[in-house]
């Protein structure tokens, strides 16, 4: 299975690069519940927590200033753990 993807606290050129001001914006209250991905999706943080458990694979924290690729193939658990907001993308 894929690994997720994280770049820490990417420079502000970096977020012009990838274009994350064009992306839409998701939020999620605290919550528990399974996520496949069919697609792969590009995220930047902005808000909260979530720890994702792939299947099989060591639990990933990801935090504010995360921006985070996760592939096509993955399967996991996502635990939100504060209120999550983020931009997102889809390849």
């Amino acid at each position: 299975m894929p690994d997720i993807i994280v770049e820490h606290n990417p420079s502000e050129e970096r977020l012009k690069e990838l274009g994350v001001s064009d992306w839409e914006i998701w939020d999620c209250p605290v919550s528990e519940f399974r996520l496949d991905f069919d697609e792969t999706e590009k995220a930047y943080i902005l808000e909260g927590e979530i720890v994702v458990t792939p299947d099989d694979k060591e639990p990933v924290t990801i935090v504010p200033g995360d921006y985070v690729i996760f592939p096509v193939g993955l399967s996991s658990m996502w635990a939100v753990t504060k209120t999550l907001r983020k931009h997102y993308s889809y390849d």
